[in-house]
């Protein structure tokens, strides 16, 4: 049976890069088997190409899983505007190279350096993103297909870390989780919740076996949040999605080698031991760490704002 097509309404002048988020976040709702790769944005349809592949204003979703296999462009329908009137938007998959927000080589597309206000940069290689790539297109498509468990997943006014806002059912096969609205943070807040509920589930080892099967609780959440850095680092880098404080403390924790100190100074109460270990274990880390921190976002780390 043919599945109905897939149109998804963007207003009339959004720019190329939220039309970007915009796909993302239609990649993680819809069982689309798309390649996470940035988005060429072509208005009208003069170009022969895309009319002979857009007859129809219309591409259904088992094109799009066959495109998809055979590794060329992809064409998703959008209208403009929320009536649909005035003209069609096509947006372009771009697994040749082609990008809205940058130009790329024949290929894998370069990543995008990162970079905040203090001026410190990431510049992830391209071949590292296209292995993160990979596992989180089999993890959303796990998320997708597994009757198993359920996430519910539902926007806010205000930032908060994924832990804040993660709630987990007594059964482990039911998760909640918030992300703040219109920021593009739905993927990396998607993951987190998927893996405490393999977690839940005795399952983390076929989506983090790097683990051992007696790891701790510190070092479970420690794999979990360089696996959500890793999926923000590749949101940001390849999609070129907006800067977020919060997930973007996470990446710089863990690309400098802060990850450790980053948990157990943001939840001390959780990991009290490991903390007490660490600092034992590492005088002065704790204060080389917070003028890191002070450093690359000038401002407090968490666990150590507000008097805490």
């Amino acid at each position: 049976m043919v599945s109905p097509p897939l149109l998804v309404d963007i207003a009339a002048g959004t720019s190329p890069c939220a039309v970007s988020e915009k796909l993302l976040e239609v990649h993680l709702h819809h069982d689309l088997r798309i390649a996470l790769v940035p988005w060429l944005v072509v208005m009208g349809t003069r170009s022969p190409w895309l009319k002979r592949r857009a007859r129809g204003f219309a591409l259904h979703r088992h094109a799009l899983h066959r495109l998809a296999a055979e590794r060329v462009p992809i064409l998703v329908v959008m209208r403009i505007g929320a009536s649909g009137r005035g003209g069609l938007l096509f947006a372009a998959l771009a697994s040749l190279g082609l990008g809205a927000c940058g130009a790329g080589a024949l290929g894998y597309p370069a990543p995008r350096r990162l970079v905040v206000h203090s001026g410190e940069r990431i510049a992830p290689r391209a071949e590292r993103m296209e292995a993160v790539e990979e596992w989180v297109r089999e993890q959303v498509d796990s998320i997708r297909e597994d009757p198993s468990f359920l996430i519910i997943s539902r926007e806010q006014d205000s930032p908060a870390y994924p832990w804040e806002t993660l709630q987990l059912n007594a059964g482990g096969d039911t998760a909640r989780i918030w992300h703040q609205a219109r920021t593009g943070t739905y993927g990396p807040h998607l993951i987190y919740a998927h893996l405490h509920i393999m977690d839940a589930q005795n399952r983390l080892d076929r989506w983090l076996p790097e683990l051992a099967p007696d790891a701790t609780p510190f070092q479970i959440e420690r794999a979990i949040l360089s696996r959500v850095a890793d999926s923000w680092l590749h949101q940001r880098s390849i999609f070129d999605a907006r800067p977020n404080a919060i997930l973007d403390e996470i990446v710089y924790a863990k690309e400098n080698g802060w990850l450790d100190a980053f948990i157990l100074t943001a939840l001390p109460d959780l990991f009290v031991e490991e903390r007490r270990e660490w600092r034992t274990r590492e005088p002065g880390a704790h204060e080389a760490y917070a003028a890191w921190f002070r450093h690359t976002f000038e401002r407090e780390p968490p666990g150590m704002r507000g008097g805490s």
